[in-house]
């Protein structure tokens, strides 16, 4: 994917409306820039660095209010708990003169994605670890799937994040990302992992993979989204979850087994060095 130029554009709104450019190929990083008195929010520990009259300030949740008291902000905490992040968001503001920048970095390889919030209709549903950051104003609450299978066997799709407002949201999506437009009424089978973001209007439900040989099988699992248009999708390739596993069988081989990477003698080469 090619770098994306400087984006702006400017209109009145509830967000902050910030200029940005992502960097980066297999491992990216977002640049925005802030006029005076603008604030981006991000999730704790993703700033790679930031121009010194950047203020950083932690708080509790998102930060899309303006003005809140004690139990607004414990209820965007608690949204962000359910969706498996931290109770608290960065908020960085730029107070000195002319322009400045910061920068936050994608924990996995793949590519950031900037959504603007209102040419989606105001509204983003991903998956519960793809918010990266987004400009002052978006709200960051989550996304219950309403039907009971769903609800029962949905895994990774069943708790997602909902990104509300009309501001820049910033998505890290792991591996290759597509998109994908889908009619009234069409049908598309995705990996319940591989769900990297979708819009509203989208319908969400699971199906089951097909005969017994194939959940035994198949390598799957039992059953797999079903979207139903009209609405947006974005695909990701290698969801988080995925590369996790395959780190975590590699880390731990079965019986206890060494197999050698990296040595031409294998296991005779641990006894020989005393392993």
């Amino acid at each position: 994917m090619q770098n994306s130029p400087w984006s702006h554009s400017r209109q009145s709104g509830v967000s902050d409306d910030v200029d940005f450019e992502i960097k980066g190929q297999e491992l990216q990083f977002c640049e925005i820039e802030l006029d005076p008195g603008e604030s981006a929010v991000a999730e704790a520990g993703a700033m790679v660095w930031k121009d010194a009259s950047v203020e950083m300030t932690t708080v509790f949740g998102d930060g899309s209010a303006k003005e809140g008291g004690f139990m607004d902000k414990m209820l965007g905490a608690g949204k962000r708990l359910v969706t498996g992040e931290s109770l608290f968001t960065t908020v960085f503001t730029h107070n000195g003169h002319g322009k400045a920048r910061v920068a936050f970095g994608a924990p996995v390889p793949g590519i950031i994605l900037p959504i603007k919030l209102d040419s989606v209709g105001g509204t983003l549903i991903c998956q519960k670890d793809s918010f990266l950051a987004a400009a002052k104003g978006v709200e960051i609450g989550i996304a219950f799937q309403k039907r009971v299978l769903t609800g029962l066997f949905g895994g990774e799709g069943f708790i997602m994040q909902k990104l509300s407002g009309d501001g820049w949201v910033f998505v890290q999506m792991g591996g290759m990302v597509i998109e994908r437009e889908l009619k009234a009424g069409e049908e598309l089978h995705v990996d319940t992992g591989c769900i990297a973001a979708m819009t509203s209007d989208v319908d969400f439900d699971l199906q089951t993979v097909g005969s017994v040989k194939s959940m035994l099988f198949a390598g799957e699992g039992v059953f797999f989204a079903r979207l139903r248009g009209p609405g947006k999708v974005w695909i990701q390739s290698l969801p988080f979850s995925r590369l996790a596993g395959r780190m975590l069988a590699a880390a731990k081989p079965k019986s206890g087994e060494n197999r050698g990477e990296g040595s031409a003698l294998g296991t005779l080469g641990d006894i020989i060095s005393g392993n």
